[in-house]
């Protein structure tokens, strides 16, 4: 059993940046797959990043401002958030599969297995 917990949440104002870390109880090869999403009030949870091995997955509205990154020795997933937005406010969460992913599939919230509990970012405008 997997157990996952976010820090690293906050208040920022527009263009500043947050440092978010996702730390695994547990982390053997057999995790395939590490992703981060986030749910805006009212809104569906979307997909952010994701690392597979040493590549990287970013959604479109991220790319450039995103940098996700992982440490295996601390077990440690890590989302670097730069020139934040006011549209960037919502509860991130870390995620992991232990599932071979496509490229399509990591981007997909049903194909991770285990989620964190989530930790609240808010970009004041």
């Amino acid at each position: 059993q997997v157990q996952l917990v976010e820090s690293g949440g906050g208040l920022v104002q527009a263009g500043g940046s947050l440092r978010l870390s996702c730390a695994a109880s547990e982390f053997t090869f057999s995790i395939y797959v590490m992703g981060w999403f986030r749910q805006a009030p009212g809104k569906e949870r979307e997909f952010v990043a994701a690392i597979r091995w040493s590549d990287t997955y970013y959604a479109d509205f991220v790319k450039g401002r995103f940098t996700t990154s992982r440490d295996n020795a601390k077990n440690t997933l890590y989302l670097e958030m730069n020139s934040l937005k006011a549209d960037d406010t919502a509860v991130y969460f870390c995620a992991v599969s232990t599932r071979a992913l496509t490229v399509g599939g990591l981007r997909d919230e049903r194909r991770y297995d285990y989620w964190g509990q989530g930790t609240q970012v808010t970009v004041s405008s």
